[in-house]
């Protein structure tokens, strides 16, 4: 399995680990430190404690707006070296009913750590302004 297969999937065990709007299953996920930037601005997560409290509202949110699951459209993946990978996508969001609450522009920075990759940076941004895959 190549190294792009392997952080793909990574983020696909990631989206159903969101999916449950559990916060404690989307926390191993990530590298501490990680950073997430969106329209609010930019957070900074030194520890999974602090970056619980980046989740929590916004699963509170989705769970409020009647989220049933979302699912990951990669646009591009792209290897920066050995222990960095960007990943460019959609992120579409169902509702309980099946049927499509949003989409959202993703770009993630993967790290790899020890064996494993874990999301180092996630940044939202408009669905619209994602490239198509190359």
């Amino acid at each position: 399995m190549n190294e792009e297969t392997t952080v793909i999937g990574i983020l696909a065990d990631y989206y159903a680990a969101f999916s449950t709007l559990d916060v404690q299953a989307v926390l191993p996920y990530f590298l501490e430190p990680s950073v997430l930037i969106g329209p609010q601005g930019v957070f900074a997560a030194p520890t999974y404690a602090v970056l619980t409290t980046a989740f929590t509202p916004a699963m509170e949110g989705l769970r409020a707006r009647e989220f049933g699951r979302s699912e990951l459209r990669v646009r591009n993946v792209k290897s920066l070296s050995a222990t960095a990978t960007l990943v460019t996508g959609v992120a579409v969001r169902y509702k309980v009913d099946g049927r499509e609450l949003e989409r959202v522009g993703v770009t993630y920075v993967l790290h790899k750590a020890d064996t494993r990759w874990k999301i180092a940076v996630l940044i939202l941004h408009d669905a619209d302004e994602v490239a198509p895959h190359e």
